[in-house]
């Protein structure tokens, strides 16, 4: 994948080929930090030029271009696709019953109720590919700490963790043109609610992280 200029495991960032990319929060983010909690972390240390690599760096530039970039006009990574975490946390429970509404988030919203409660971000490692392009089948872990509220909870700063496996349906040129999870929602969601509840909002942004950080 080209244009890795200035990050080790996305594409897409910086380069003459972005000069008129629209970014959401100002400018392209930096992933210093995240990729630092990567690489302490990580279970997998792929081979250069292997399969397992580029799937994973696929992905981290996917994640990169869904959350930070503000138009499908600019993205690299896909075909046609929209959508972050949101469209991944859809939910059968009643509404009386959802600590998180991906009816009522916005990719913004759900995008910041992340980053603030992942403040060193919510890394991405491959586990496994079990098949190659045209349709990549692949076993991920997520994880980061709770630092940060979420949803009225206050941080624990224990170490949040998910597993799961996702199909990406990519082209010839590795564009994405599909994407499905296959995960828990609960192991996500219930790591997150363990925190004592928040009663006022000031004590709740106090702890929050005032700058839209990283995922992936």
């Amino acid at each position: 994948m080209s244009g890795m200029e200035g990050d080790k495991y996305r594409s897409y960032l910086h380069g003459e080929g972005e000069l008129n990319t629209n970014w959401r929060y100002g400018g392209p983010p930096n992933y210093d930090i995240i990729n630092k909690l990567f690489e302490d972390e990580r279970t997998k240390v792929w081979p250069p030029g292997s399969l397992e690599e580029k799937v994973q760096n696929l992905v981290k530039s996917w994640e990169m271009e869904i959350f930070h970039k503000a138009s499908l006009e600019v993205f690299k990574t896909i075909n046609k696709l929209g959508g972050g975490y949101n469209p991944q946390l859809q939910t059968s429970l009643p509404e009386e019953l959802r600590c998180y509404d991906p009816e009522k988030e916005t990719d913004e919203s759900s995008h910041k109720a992340f980053v603030t409660t992942f403040p060193r971000g919510f890394a991405f490692e491959v586990l496994k590919v079990y098949t190659g392009p045209p349709q990549i089948v692949l076993k991920f872990r997520h994880w980061g700490y709770n630092e940060g509220p979420f949803k009225g909870h206050a941080p624990t700063g224990d170490l949040v963790e998910l597993y799961g496996v996702a199909i990406y349906q990519v082209d010839e040129g590795m564009k994405i043109g599909r994407v499905e999870f296959f995960y828990e929602r609960g192991e996500l969601l219930g790591g997150l609610l363990k925190g004592a509840a928040i009663d006022s909002p000031a004590m709740e942004a106090a702890s929050s992280c005032p700058i839209l950080r990283n995922t992936g």
